[in-house]
């Protein structure tokens, strides 16, 4: 033991090179091996043996060319078990390894990498301290001098367009500054649309920051009211389809040129419309662009608003019940469904959204992928939802295991005019004993524990986490928040009645609200239903059983009749007009 240890000191640097080398090595073959097994990522235990051989790998020779890719890999493991232990050492570990590459190999190729980490880890102002403690004062100068530009060119387009309410700056940070020498690349334009509402999606390889402005029509030179967005530090893929044909009641086209060496433009050319929003997600980076026309309803925050059009109800034969507070079974849904048959001019359509899909395969349980199971109750729940609510269409976001990005079903559901939108998932968490049922709306969060399940559902950092309140502020007014808080209690009272007098040991978690991606923009109330915990064994075993799973869409098709009889016969009662056939 003793000689080793004398003699890997006494050793020539080409040896202790190769020795770097090997466990560098044997390090990136254990990640690549715990990847390949979704079961072992939950388990904090099992990220630690590649966390220390890549540390090894630096200790090694930490003057050697793999000893800037060995702390760069530690950090990112400690980021990536991150998102799933949620505990601040692990956060804390990953910003001091990045921070390692940035103060002491400022030459090497990982220094960007290491930026881009921080920035998701830490937020700005953090990347701001780190550099300015970095000798190397190049580096610094770089990032604070692209930041100001950015920051100078919004601050200049928005005040020569004051008057112009729509051309408020966009939801980019000034600090989201790619590195130099590294542009970011359009990838695509992916448009959904009905004749009162249209979401644009850019697709991006990279986060960069943009400004867009609202231009009137000028027929001197035959151009249309146009919205446009220019996007910093990018270059336009050649194999985008650059111009997309709209054609709705609102757009004619979605169309997107290199508007200079270091810009990409897109340009909507618009017919008509009565307000829009902009922003971003990241993991992958999109820029979407939510479009709504006269008469699309996002003018009021609750169902409450809207003018209703009142159908009387003909009356159906009383159904008696027995004195017994414990009266039949079959009785009572009788008289549930009786109800549903006079309340089905209500609710004409339903989009039910099977969370994850396809490589997103959601919280890892006990040999199942969320993604499975929220798929398989969400089938049930259709079948339900025909069986009990007569003459309502039920669609499906997805019908198999596809993947499908957050902006596409929201928009799904609203070019499709949903008068509900339920997105199904299963929670999971760090700790193996927790359990229960719960049921989100959406709106900022107000504890940490709906923050961590906004989390792992949006795939977001804490970062992004922040960006997406900043952007409910602005929707907050426009989004069915209100009725989707109602459509939620009676859900979960529903579901956890409906458990508990067949299960043991159901917790009702109750309501919460949090910011999810997937609920943003909803023209309809929408929820997010929680429906037991996957990472919790009984919960998990009880999840793949197919009576649990109806028992589920039982009570949630409870829950929406439920909802519809406290709010009267026509809670959702809008008329037809403009709906897609």
């Amino acid at each position: 033991m003793v000689i080793g240890c004398i003699f890997s000191v006494a050793a020539p640097e080409s040896v202790l090179a190769e020795s770097a080398d090997a466990v560098y090595f044997k390090a990136e073959a254990c990640y690549l091996s715990l990847l390949k097994t979704p079961e072992k990522l939950q388990y904090r235990d099992n990220w630690f043996p590649c966390i220390d051989q890549f540390e090894n790998a630096y200790k090694a020779d930490p003057r050697g060319p793999y000893a800037a890719a060995a702390l760069y890999m530690t950090g990112k493991l400690f980021q990536e078990l991150y998102h799933i232990s949620y505990k601040k050492s692990d956060k804390d570990k990953a910003v001091e390894h990045y921070k390692k590459i940035i103060q002491r190999y400022s030459k090497s190729d990982y220094v960007k990498k290491a930026r881009e980490g921080l920035i998701e880890m830490s937020g700005a102002d953090d990347i701001s301290k780190i550099l300015n403690d970095n000798p190397e004062k190049k580096v610094r100068k770089e990032m604070f001098k692209a930041s100001k530009a950015n920051y100078k060119k919004r601050a200049q387009d928005y005040s020569g367009n004051k008057k112009d309410s729509y051309s408020k700056p966009s939801y980019a940070k000034p600090e989201y500054v790619p590195d130099s020498g590294k542009k970011i690349h359009i990838t695509g334009l992916r448009v959904w649309s009905n004749p009162s509402y249209t979401r644009v999606v850019i697709d991006a390889d990279g986060n960069t920051a943009y400004t867009h402005r609202l231009l009137d029509e000028d027929p001197s030179i035959n151009k249309p009211k146009r919205l446009y967005i220019d996007f910093d530090n990018s270059i336009l893929n050649k194999d985008v389809e650059n111009i997309v044909s709209i054609n709705d009641d609102m757009l004619k086209t979605a169309r997107a040129a290199q508007n200079d060496p270091s810009s990409v433009r897109v340009v909507i050319d618009i017919k008509s419309f009565e307000t829009y929003k902009i922003f971003s997600l990241r993991n992958p980076s999109r820029t979407i662009i939510d479009v709504w026309g006269t008469g699309s309803g996002t003018n009021f925050a609750s169902a409450g608003n809207v003018k209703k059009k009142v159908v009387p109800v003909k009356p159906k034969k009383e159904i008696k019940t027995l004195s017994n507070p414990e009266f039949n079974k079959s009785v009572k849904e009788a008289r549930v469904d009786d109800l549903a048959d006079q309340l089905n001019l209500g609710v004409r359509r339903i989009v039910i959204d099977p969370g994850h899909g396809g490589r997103d395969v959601g919280a890892v349980g006990y040999g199942i992928y969320e993604k499975d199971i929220v798929l398989s109750i969400a089938r049930r729940l259709k079948r339900e939802i025909e069986g009990r609510l007569k003459g309502c269409e039920v669609i499906m976001t997805r019908s198999s295991d596809v993947f499908l990005g957050l902006e596409e079903r929201t928009a799904i559901a609203n070019t499709q005019n949903a008068d509900l939108f339920l997105s199904l998932h299963t929670n999971a968490h760090q700790n193996k004993n927790a359990y229960g049922v719960e049921t989100y709306f959406l709106n900022l969060a107000d504890d940490d524990e709906s923050k961590m399940v906004a989390k792992r559902e949006n795939a977001a950092t804490s970062r992004n986490l922040s960006d997406l309140e900043a952007i409910l502020l602005d929707l907050i007014q426009t989004t069915k928040i209100n009725e989707s808080s109602h459509v939620a209690a009676h859900v979960q009272r529903s579901m956890c009645k409906r458990l508990e007098g067949k299960y043991s040991k159901i917790k009702n978690k109750g309501v919460k609200r949090a910011p999810f991606y997937v609920l943003i923009g909803a023209n309809m109330p929408s929820i997010l239903i929680e429906t037991s915990f996957i990472s919790n064994q009984r919960e998990c075993k009880r999840l793949m059983d197919s009576k649990y799973q109806e028992q589920l869409a039982r009570g949630i098709v409870e829950g929406i009749i439920n909802y519809l009889r406290a709010r009267g016969p026509t809670a959702f009662n809008r008329s037809t007009k403009g709906r897609s056939s």
